[in-house]
């Protein structure tokens, strides 16, 4: 099988000129456990081409130019080649993922650099268009009332209520309005409280020393959960939205890496509407998101190296119904999750684990919300960015290591074995099957 390959360019310190090509098994065969090829460049773009998607029915991919903070679309124009299907489309910061919707009417980009969800409008022919800007993630963890009390991670808001500390009132929004009211002459007078940090410096307060806390990794393990505390440094905290995934009915999630947030959304004529939130804890960093066949929304930690299961209660509303840490061999604050891949049976799901270099395997039980660690395997590769499950295969993306290997899954237990197979390839960062 075909498989196109993005990865760091030199505008952010790769190797990657583009999209590459990967060869995996034999072209008749549905696995890709045979023999790996690096087949050279597909479309040299000069940039980073950090992550892949395919349009559902057209010969086009968009690729998310990670240093160019920008979407192009690329027309497939032979088996191995691509050429630019219109202009690229400035996103935001640090693009780092797009998604495409399942009727091909937009897509979605998330930018890690400033946070930004954008949705981008696509013609028949698949170029994309006008981009909407979405309404910007708000901190759970810095209330605009500094007296509120700390917010209770892993509950939720819905229709739009985001259930703002302090009773619902925002202050920078009511300080906006009071100095639209004054007007020119006396606007001055009223402070900008446009910033978490600004709102406690108004009333004399200082938000480096405000402790919140967050919940243990182990908690319900014995862990002292109590001693687990962070000082909220507002500089600290940076709104950084990571992923999208179409969840049905129309219904969207993204991830918010910074503000430990899932955001739920709804797109119409307007652009995106956010119909909810969830909140993860404070630290944990929400990274990717894989939704299982029961229609569990699994989402995969970055810092905290955990996987939280997300489901909708009787009501619509979205909610943590359990989780596992991937392993007790994870170090938070050490390690970084990254990719989460399910089996093709939905039985076991995979999360890539950077710094310890390792895939952890994990057990899915019960109706879909009850997960549990199954191993932790080399995953032949540094720094595993990505990773990909065909059939009985595993292909793991090495981004520090420019390769690309494959290791055999074991179908019962969800074992993974040594890589059988590896390929040379710049920079990796991401794996595309071709159509």
């Amino acid at each position: 099988m075909r498989l196109w390959v993005g990865g760091y360019g030199a505008d952010q310190g790769g190797t990657a000129v583009g999209i590459a090509e990967l060869l995996a098994g034999d072209a008749d065969d549905g696995s890709a456990g045979g023999a790996l090829a690096f087949a050279g460049m597909a479309a040299e773009i000069g940039g980073s081409p950090t992550w892949l998607t395919a349009h559902p029915s057209l010969a086009v991919v968009y690729a998310a130019l990670e240093g160019a903070g920008a979407v192009q679309a690329f027309r497939r124009t032979g088996d191995s080649s691509f050429a630019r299907l219109g202009p690229a489309v400035r996103i935001g910061e640090s693009v780092c993922h797009v998604a495409v919707s399942p009727d091909a009417t937009y897509l979605l980009a998330t930018c890690w650099g400033d946070g930004r969800v954008v949705r981008v409008a696509l013609d028949a022919a698949g170029r994309p268009g006008a981009a909407t800007i979405a309404a910007s993630a708000i901190d759970p963890y810095v209330p605009s009332d500094p007296f509120a009390p700390p917010v209770d991670p892993g509950s939720t808001a819905t229709d739009g209520a985001f259930d703002l500390p302090g009773g619902g009132i925002d202050l920078a929004d009511a300080a906006r309005a009071l100095r639209e009211a004054a007007g020119p002459e006396f606007a001055h007078l009223v402070p900008d409280l446009s910033a978490p940090e600004d709102s406690l410096a108004a009333l004399g307060l200082s938000a480096g020393g405000l402790e919140l806390p967050r919940r243990a990794s182990g908690e319900g393990d014995g862990s002292d959960a109590a001693s687990d505390t962070r000082s909220v440094a507002a500089p600290e905290r940076v709104s950084r939205a990571h992923q999208s995934v179409f969840l049905g009915g129309g219904l969207i999630a993204t991830t918010d890496l910074g503000f430990d947030l899932v955001r739920f959304w709804r797109s119409g004529a307007e652009g995106l509407r956010p119909v909810g939130v969830v909140r993860l804890p404070l630290g944990s960093g929400p990274r990717h998101m894989v939704r299982h066949p029961s229609g569990h929304l699994y989402v995969l930690t970055e810092f905290s190296c955990e996987i939280f299961v997300l489901g909708p209660d009787r009501a619509g509303a979205w909610r943590v119904l359990g989780g596992t840490p991937l392993s007790p061999e994870t170090r938070a604050g050490v390690d970084a999750a990254a990719e989460l891949a399910a089996s093709t049976d939905g039985q076991f799901i995979y999360a890539g684990v950077r710094g310890l270099d390792t895939i952890a395997s994990v057990r899915v039980r019960g109706a879909g919300d009850d997960l549990v660690p199954v191993a932790l395997a080399d995953a032949g590769v540094t720094w595993p960015r990505h990773h990909l499950v065909v059939r009985d295969t595993l292909l793991v993306a090495g981004q520090h290591s420019n390769d690309v290997v494959a290791l055999t899954l074991d179908i019962r237990n969800g074992g993974l074995s040594r890589p059988v197979r590896r390929a040379e390839a710049p920079s990796p960062t991401c794996l595309l099957p071709a159509r």
